[in-house]
């Protein structure tokens, strides 16, 4: 089973953050809390780990996980350009449960999957999530589930359906504000925003800071 820390004692969360970045450099799985569930991650430009990744949760290449970032500069290098919207809503809502889909930067060397030569990222709002980006850079990170199952609110959840899979788990020790949320996914590769993905910021907001925003409602 792999090694847990809880990261609400200070000696414990460093000593896993610096376990947790190793495993990643290693191309091993690490489970980390964020502001809404949390996540399986891995290292986004290993194949083998992101492999690792999809065969842990079940998953299939056509379901390409998303990137974590843990900064507004890492994300644009990840991307060919963020569009006349991506930076009013960077802006707005990150850190936060925003996922935006762009055109990935064709300069990467890297295979999430099937993307479409696109890439979904966000840079998350809890301060274990980010120091530990900050270590490893970009994370191929999905809900930290079997695929199919509920998405773990807790680590127990995670390792029950995760196991020996992964090598660390991160514990925040708290629920999340938006535990039970998945976060909004925005698809900025078209000339009008659509959302993909209904979750914790409402289109409302979104139209709030961008105008339209085409559902399929």
């Amino acid at each position: 089973m792999g090694r847990r820390f809880d990261c609400s004692d200070l000696d414990q969360r460093a000593e896993g953050l610096k376990e947790a970045a190793d495993a990643v450099h290693r191309g091993e799985l690490v489970v980390l809390p964020t502001d809404t569930v949390y996540g399986i991650g891995a290292d986004a430009f290993v194949h083998a780990a992101v492999s690792a990744l999809l065969d842990a949760k079940g998953r299939g290449r056509e379901m390409p996980p998303p990137v974590l970032v843990g900064t507004v500069r890492a994300a644009t290098a990840l991307v060919e350009d963020l569009g006349p919207y991506g930076q009013d809503l960077i802006d707005a809502f990150w850190p936060g449960p925003l996922t935006l889909v762009c055109k990935a930067n064709r300069a990467l060397s890297w295979d999430l999957g099937e993307t479409k030569g696109t890439v979904a990222v966000r840079m998350p709002l809890n301060p274990v999530a980010l120091d530990l980006l900050k270590e490893t850079g970009p994370m191929a990170v999905s809900s930290a589930n079997r695929s199919g199952s509920p998405a773990a609110t807790t680590v127990d959840e995670a390792e029950e359906q995760l196991g020996e899979s992964v090598s660390v788990y991160l514990d925040d020790g708290k629920p999340s504000s938006t535990a039970n949320q998945p976060s909004t996914i925005l698809d900025l590769t078209t000339a009008v925003p659509r959302m993909l993905r209904r979750g914790a910021i409402s289109v409302e907001k979104l139209r709030g800071i961008i105008g339209y925003v085409a559902t399929d409602d």
